[in-house]
């Protein structure tokens, strides 16, 4: 296995992990106080970094759609799809969406709804608190995450089978820094992009564990330990390991598949037999909120009032997003074979984003609504019990509420297990020596399997001691190195804007 590693990508970003697991353990509090006050002040220094960045990405990707670049197919004039169409965008969707959007999305608006950012002047749990609550969901997961995950899977795609550049994150920085990236820095650049996934994979997978434990302590009378929580987290790396090693079109396309029908049927049936009227007008307005305030949100640091509301939000995000966006960047143009660049903006920007602003209008209205008609009740539940709590407590409302709960535990393990899949996927690529689009992925395999057990082993010791708060801020820590090589990789895409013929081949 070691002879097919890259040493300088893998090793680094291994003995990282390692040396954060020995420190949480000798001493959690200096680990916690040394994580927070890194992850501070990136977020203070950087904030306009972040949020210019991605607002500039989602610009990029819109005039790169309507350039003459849209035309160009990704493999060449000849090339072949490695998915249809439907499977592809179940795909995409799927493996970017994650567990998070079904928590999150009923969560995060009940936090905006009665905090709200006070240099904004908005007063809490008013009707603009909750019309602000649908602009900060629909600019947190619609087109700008979606952007910074697309321009960089764009370039790797193009560069990967029109260029034939090595499977490689600094393989998209090439046409335009080619002459003083060596080697060396290229495997600098992906050691980078791999620290900044790994962590915010574990984070993931931690967070994975908690939900999924809080679903089965519905059922079951379970405490919340290291035991408990290491079994769920095992039950979660052996699933997606296995469906990594299975493949593309067998394990990761049949379970996004899965995936993404569980969702539309969650989808319909809170559409269906939630507040429907409530969910349709509130969802209208809060997108007439969004498109109103975009421009303002979309840049807001806070700094001309000291208002902390968007480090904690805006800018977290867009550091978690760029911090996953270099790997899955490769993940996503990997399976992008065939397809026109008009086609690939489609799949990867435009109907996710219409996807996740109709789940946000469903879930997210049926939180607020359920929230507002029991006196804040929704609320003593997120802060009293947790946000693995919240969704179960909101099906309750609902019809057949034991079979929908249960349900739910399904798609939330599922869920994880799609996303988690694809970008080890991705990682053993990486870490593979002279892999191409030509190679057996069978090579990486037992990379991937390494990766998968050091991911679990990392989630499992940190959630059971420093918790998820330090293992996110970890993944955040990864967001500034990512978000530097993405907007580095962005000038490529530019080049090809006034060069197009060097690409069209």
């Amino acid at each position: 296995m070691f002879k097919n590693i890259r040493p300088l990508v893998f090793f680094p970003t291994f003995f990282i992990l390692i040396g954060a697991l020995l420190l949480s353990v000798i001493d959690i509090k200096q680990f916690t106080h040394v994580t927070t006050s890194l992850n501070n002040t990136v977020l203070e220094l950087f904030s306009w970094l972040f949020s210019l960045g991605s607002f500039y990405l989602l610009a990029l990707i819109i005039f790169t759609y309507f350039s003459r670049l849209g035309n160009i197919r990704i493999g060449g004039k000849n090339s072949t799809p490695k998915v249809t169409k439907p499977r592809w965008f179940m795909i995409v969707l799927c493996t970017t969406l994650a567990v998070g959007v079904l928590f999150w999305t009923t969560a995060e608006p009940i936090y905006h709804l009665h905090n709200p950012p006070e240099s904004l002047g908005i007063e809490p749990d008013s009707d603009n608190a909750a019309l602000f609550a649908f602009s900060a969901m629909f600019l947190h997961w619609g087109p700008t995450p979606y952007a910074i995950y697309c321009v960089p899977a764009l370039i790797f795609a193009l560069t990967f089978y029109n260029l034939k550049l090595p499977f490689s994150i600094s393989s998209s920085l090439h046409p335009v820094f080619g002459k003083v990236l060596t080697p060396r820095c290229s495997d600098i650049i992906d050691a980078l992009a791999l620290y900044s996934l790994v962590v915010g994979m574990a984070s993931s997978l931690g967070t994975g564990a908690l939900t999924l434990l809080g679903g089965v302590s519905q059922f079951i009378n379970i405490d919340r330990n290291a035991i408990t929580l290491g079994a769920f987290v095992l039950i979660l790396v052996v699933t997606f390991i296995f469906s990594a090693a299975s493949g593309l079109n067998k394990g990761i396309a049949r379970l996004s598949k899965a995936n993404f029908w569980m969702l539309i049927a969650l989808f319909i049936f809170v559409l269906i037999f939630g507040p429907t009227i409530y969910i349709l007008s509130i969802g209208t307005e809060g997108l007439g909120a969004y498109l109103q305030n975009f421009f303002r949100l979309s840049l807001f640091t806070g700094q001309a009032a000291d208002d902390p509301w968007p480090q904690s939000w805006s800018v977290f995000y867009w550091a978690v997003w760029f911090a996953w966006a270099p790997i899955t960047a490769m993940f996503l143009g990997k399976i992008a074979r065939g397809y026109t660049v008009k086609e690939f903006i489609q799949i990867n920007l435009i109907f996710p984003s219409l996807f996740i602003l109709l789940w946000v209008s469903v879930f997210g209205g049926t939180a607020i609504y359920f929230d507002v008609i029991s006196n804040d009740a929704l609320h003593s539940v997120l802060n009293n019990e947790g946000i693995e709590q919240l969704l179960y407590y909101i099906m309750a409302q609902l019809p057949m509420s034991s079979i929908t709960s249960f349900f739910l535990i399904f798609i939330a393990f599922i869920s994880y297990v799609t996303a988690a899949d694809s970008s080890t996927d991705a990682i053993g690529d990486l870490c593979t020596k002279n892999f191409t689009s030509e190679s057996d992925e069978r090579t990486a395999l037992p990379i991937k399997i390494l990766w998968g057990t050091l991911i679990g082993l990392v989630a499992w010791i940190m959630i059971s001691t420093v918790g998820i708060t330090g293992i996110k801020q970890l993944s955040n820590l990864g967001g500034l190195p990512a978000a530097l090589i993405t907007l580095a990789c962005s000038f490529t895409l530019i080049y090809w804007l006034k060069n197009p013929l060097a690409i069209d081949k």
